[in-house]
């Protein structure tokens, strides 16, 4: 593994089987399980949405995941009637980029305790491609933390492939101490000579890292870029007047790692997102911390509060921009923050703070942080009042929220009966909404191929499938809305299909 992408608010809950859970911290679904994150220094990261689905599967000890059914509520047979390279393509093309509710439920896919499709070897110590997937996928969305995870509870040394990634993600989150104390002790599982002469340097073998080096550089075993950082990294004497090496053609986390201790880090906005978490260790500025920070929370790699937390570190020092966006962030907190907040202000500054976020692409961020606080503020007749009632039925709690407000017009009528899952019960207001009505129309049911796959056991399949064609809707085709959301409806996720319906008319604006 040479680029980890290949292509990833706060809350948790828990739940009986079958019963609905809300807004799942990763991490404290983990804490559930009886999983330990793999190291105290690594952050949270993405929430996992509401899911409720079929009859749950028995629990099997052959599973990979970190999320147990009884937290999914995903059986363990999630992927076990499927084809090993059919469910490789559909989870490699498989595009939610800016799609918050197929975001969330992609996290649960790839999270979820489920068995290897049945074609799969049973050989405990072979590779598994499915597992492999999953990883990559979540390193690419840029959720580190959940990729360690699992690569702990597969297995780190159960196969070369699994400690390759091992070795990459822990260099990305700075935690390689214990991968490289590994390959210390046993050379073998170096996944590359490069990674061997690393590890020996960071243990402060100097003399074996250096014969080592020496060795590979005479027989032409390194790459050049290989070669000269790690020249520059055994050789801390140098002359600090030395000339910056060129940046690598080809970044790896270890070429990264090298030009990071030799003092020369490379900008991570142009690498694949799993190279943000290098900006968000406190190593690049507050700028840099602020833009890795922000991408992360568009793939809903990063809590909302972490964001939150960064957005609130200091003052801006200068306009323009992200410096913009931190001020109207900042200046709307202190309003609503506060215990008595002045609805005047609060109002007053709403919008701009709004409109921020739209810029970034980050409103469910905003409805997860503030949709409860903003309930009062959709009485209001003028634009804070809209864009109030817009973040509540963003928020994860739309569904309870929105019996607390009364509709001001024909669209948010239809809109709050969406979040209760009814939207006959009013008029639909467009083309868009009419479409959106008959996906949830008991007599709509999912497409015939999808139909098949869930008869068939292929019940993961599906629900990829599905996300696919909600995809599509977002992209303009609008006759797959209502199949999407029938999907979501006849496998048990409700909650998705309401998410989703919601955000297909409230975001749509953005472009």
């Amino acid at each position: 593994m040479t680029q980890p992408e290949r292509r990833a608010g706060s809350g948790s809950g828990s739940s009986a089987a079958g019963e609905p859970i809300s807004a799942i911290d990763w991490l404290d679904a983990l804490n559930q399980a009886g999983i330990t994150p793999p190291e105290p220094d690594v952050a949270t990261s993405a929430l996992v949405p509401e899911v409720r689905t079929v009859t749950l599967g028995a629990s099997n000890a052959g599973a990979v995941g970190l999320l147990p059914a009884s937290v999914t509520g995903l059986p363990v047979t999630l992927w076990q009637g499927s084809e090993t390279e059919t469910l490789l393509r559909r989870i490699d093309l498989l595009d939610v980029t800016g799609l918050p509710a197929m975001q969330a439920l992609f996290f649960t896919l790839l999270l979820a305790e489920a068995d290897p499709p049945a074609d799969a070897a049973r050989d405990p110590e072979a590779e598994d491609p499915l597992l492999l997937a999953r990883i990559d996928r979540l390193a690419e969305i840029g959720a580190l933390d959940p990729a360690l995870a699992l690569i702990e509870r597969a297995g780190q040394t159960r196969s070369p492939a699994l400690f390759s990634r091992w070795f990459d993600l822990s260099l990305l989150a700075g935690i390689e101490t214990q991968p490289c104390r590994r390959v210390a002790g046993d050379p073998d599982v170096a996944p590359s000579q490069s990674i061997r002469i690393f590890c020996l340097a960071r243990n402060r073998d100097w003399e074996t890292a250096a014969l080592l080096l020496e060795t590979a550089s005479a027989l032409g075993t390194l790459e050049p870029s290989e070669e000269r950082l790690l020249t520059r990294f055994l050789h801390v004497d140098l002359d600090d007047t030395a000339l910056a090496l060129p940046p690598p053609a080809n970044i790896t986390p270890l070429l990264f790692r090298l030009s990071e201790a030799i003092g020369e880090p490379l900008p991570t906005s142009d690498l694949p997102r799993a190279y943000a978490y290098y900006d968000l260790r406190g190593r690049a500025g507050w700028k840099a911390a602020l833009e890795a920070a922000e991408r992360l929370a568009r793939s809903g790699a990063l809590p909302e509060n972490r964001l939150l937390g960064l957005y609130s570190g200091g003052k801006p020092s200068a306009s323009g921009g992200i410096w913009d966006r931190v001020a109207a962030v900042q200046a709307f907190d202190a309003a609503i923050a506060v215990p008595r907040p002045d609805p005047e202000i609060v109002a007053e500054r709403l919008p701009e703070a709004w409109q921020a976020m739209q810029d970034a692409g980050l409103e469910t961020t905003f409805a997860a942080l503030y949709g409860k606080r903003l309930v009062p503020y959709t009485e209001r007749e003028d634009l804070a009042g809209r864009l109030a009632t817009r973040a509540v039925l963003l928020a994860p709690e739309a569904a309870a929220l929105s019996r607390q407000i009364a509709p001001a017009g024909p669209t948010e009528a239809f809109l709050l009966a969406l979040a209760k899952g009814q939207p006959s019960a009013v008029e639909a207001p467009s083309t868009r909404a009419k479409i959106i009505t008959r996906g949830f129309a008991a007599t709509t049911r999912p497409p015939e191929r999808i139909q098949r796959l869930i008869s068939d056991g292929q019940l993961g399949e599906a629900i990829l499938e599905a996300m696919q064609l909600y995809a599509f809707a977002m992209q303009g085709n609008l006759p797959d809305i209502a199949p999407a959301l029938a999907t979501f409806r006849a496998i048990g996720l409700e909650e998705t299909a309401r998410s989703a319906a919601l955000q297909l008319l409230l975001l749509d604006e953005r472009g």
